[in-house]
């Protein structure tokens, strides 16, 4: 049987990812008692106290075990924990050398949402790759500088270690979870139970590019915001540089350091942003969208478009215009 120790983490937790963990688990041993099997799941809410944490002052989780108690385990499950991430990390340390030795002992680990962060404070991310949630990203890679952060994947799985991708998504790994302990047949009966798309590895056509201006360069966040407002327009790097009196290179590192993106990769991710939004409010046709966003070769905007959402311009049109979908 399988342990599996879901985490009662102090702050402000997206109880769907306690709930939905526990549920989903559970539902699988529902399975094979239903064909005469035993389960093979024993799950547990695990706390740093066994008194009930009470969230938004309406719902309380009472955990089955505190760390002490829990001498050896299989799976630890990190939950989202929503708020200032410093402040989530203090309030939650006492898990972390548990969860590190665990590990060491055998145990796999997995971070859903932006419990990501919490993961990556044991440093067993170090070196490896981890999703989270899209919107979270660019201070992930600010905090976790070590971590290689690959914000369009819904799930990674670094040798026992694993992640999800933002929000909902946190139910693909569970189902890529009971895939692993419980076979493929299972892991298709419980996507089909809980209406989760089996297989999904992506969150590109989610993500919401707002631009990252979190940071003190005063000189990069003006480029940002000329960008922003002349998208429709062909823009270089060296015009930039010009602009606001930097060597093309002391730009190129500036802009860098404090977006996480190139300048060109900003200016590309600016004007799929704004095709995304013609796309899905209005009624002009790709060709027409591709024009108004400053593109004119249909191949270099289809396959930067693809490459940033993970779908061609036709089919994100499909599959979120709103008169497309009212149809």
């Amino acid at each position: 049987m399988k342990h599996i120790s879901i985490l009662v983490p102090k702050g402000d937790v997206a109880l769907s990812c306690i709930e939905g963990s526990f549920t989903v688990f559970n539902k699988v041993n529902d399975f094979l008692a239903a064909s005469g099997r035993s389960p093979l799941f024993k799950v547990q809410l695990v706390g740093l106290a066994r008194e009930a944490e009470t969230y938004h002052r309406l719902f309380a989780v009472t955990p089955d075990l505190t760390l002490d108690e829990v001498s050896q385990t299989d799976l630890i499950v990190i939950p989202a924990v929503n708020g200032d991430m410093q402040q989530v990390i203090s309030q939650n340390q006492e898990f972390f050398p548990w969860i590190v030795k665990q590990h060491h002992k055998g145990a796999e680990v997995a971070s859903l949402c932006v419990g990501a962060f919490l993961l990556a404070s044991t440093g067993l991310l170090d070196g490896k790759k981890c999703a989270t949630h899209w919107f979270a990203a660019h201070h992930f890679r600010k905090m976790f500088p070590d971590v290689q952060l690959v914000s369009e994947k819904i799930i990674t799985d670094e040798g026992g270690i694993y992640s999800s991708g933002g929000a909902a998504s946190f139910y693909n790994l569970i189902i890529y979870l009971v895939e692993k302990y419980a076979g493929k047949e299972l892991a298709i009966l419980c996507s089909k139970m809980f209406e989760i798309e089996f297989e999904r590895s992506n969150q590109s056509p989610f993500i919401i590019f707002e631009g990252q201006k979190s940071h003190d360069d005063e000189p990069i966040r003006k480029a940002q915001e000329y960008i922003e407002n002349n998208f429709s327009e062909r823009i270089t790097v060296d015009q930039l540089a010009t602009m606001f009196s930097l060597s093309r290179r002391n730009l190129e590192r500036r802009f860098k350091k404090a977006t996480s993106n190139t300048a060109v990769e900003y200016m590309q991710r600016v004007k799929i942003e704004a095709a995304k939004n013609s796309l899905e409010r209005g009624s002009e046709n790709v060709s027409e969208v591709m024009y108004k966003v400053g593109y004119t070769d249909t191949k270099a905007f289809r396959t930067t478009f693809k490459k940033i959402t993970g779908l061609s311009p036709q089919e994100y049109r499909n599959k979120y215009n709103r008169q497309a979908i009212a149809s």
